[in-house]
């Protein structure tokens, strides 16, 4: 008798070998098709398919159909020192560009004014914008500022791509540490539209509050990475050492 857990990794195996062997921006065929060329449930075909969108190497569009991706541009950095995505990508030699971009003043909500410490009905500056690599969508990503920190005027004048190099290259408000936590979502529709993904497709997020030298919350941000595009890690030292 044939265990499932070879059926699956069969399906894994052939699932792989095709993927590997057509040019990245081809569709595969309909899942019905798919399906019965491997000889498999259109369920345990969609369940394996979703392991490789997580890794980044294929990508659905509704009513369209599935697109296989061999990301060219892969951020591979340790999370020891901050830094912007902008400035990962310069250090790699990779290309990365601004897509579309919102800023906002707006009134802060409870959530946010506690993560903040700000009074609630305060205002606030937002400013969210999805970042490409080579055209493609790669990463969503939103800061949200006390307006006494930076402003609307400011942003729109002197803005590349990172909050935090504009915070970087001023002097009146030192920087101290970030701290961040990460955790993996499915995408929201707002950011699934922007970033051109269905939703509830797998994403990175980087949950961050930066502090000042006096211990202020400057900057409570997100960014959402695309699997497959960020291959990030941490070198750790082992219990005891000092």
């Amino acid at each position: 008798m044939i265990r499932e857990n070879d059926v699956s990794r069969n399906l894994h195996e052939q699932l792989s070998l095709m993927i590997a062997n057509t040019e990245s921006g081809q569709r595969l065929p309909s899942e019905p098709k798919l399906a019965a060329v491997l000889g498999v449930s259109r369920a345990s075909l969609r369940e394996a398919m979703r392991t490789f969108e997580t890794r980044g190497l294929l990508q659905r569009k509704q009513g369209v159909g599935t697109f296989v991706i061999h990301p060219s541009n892969v951020f591979e950095t340790g999370l020891e020192t901050l830094s912007s995505l902008e400035t990962i990508a310069e250090q790699l030699g990779l290309e990365v560009s601004l897509g579309d971009m919102e800023i906002c003043r707006q009134v802060v909500d409870r959530d946010l004014a506690e993560t903040l410490e700000l009074p609630e009905g305060q205002d606030i500056l937002t400013v969210s914008r999805v970042i490409l690599s080579h055209d493609r969508p790669v990463a969503f990503l939103e800061d949200n500022l006390p307006v006494d920190v930076i402003n609307e005027s400011e942003v729109r004048t002197n803005f590349t791509g990172s909050v935090l190099d504009m915070l970087i290259r001023r002097d009146d408000i030192p920087l101290a540490s970030s701290k961040c936590q990460i955790s993996a979502i499915g995408a929201t529709p707002e950011i699934a539209s922007a970033l051109d993904i269905q939703r509830h497709d797998p994403l990175l997020v980087f949950s961050s509050l930066l502090f000042s030298t006096r211990g202020r919350i400057i900057d409570s941000s997100f960014s959402y990475f695309l699997p497959g595009y960020f291959h990030f890690h941490i070198v750790r030292r082992v219990g005891g050492q000092i």
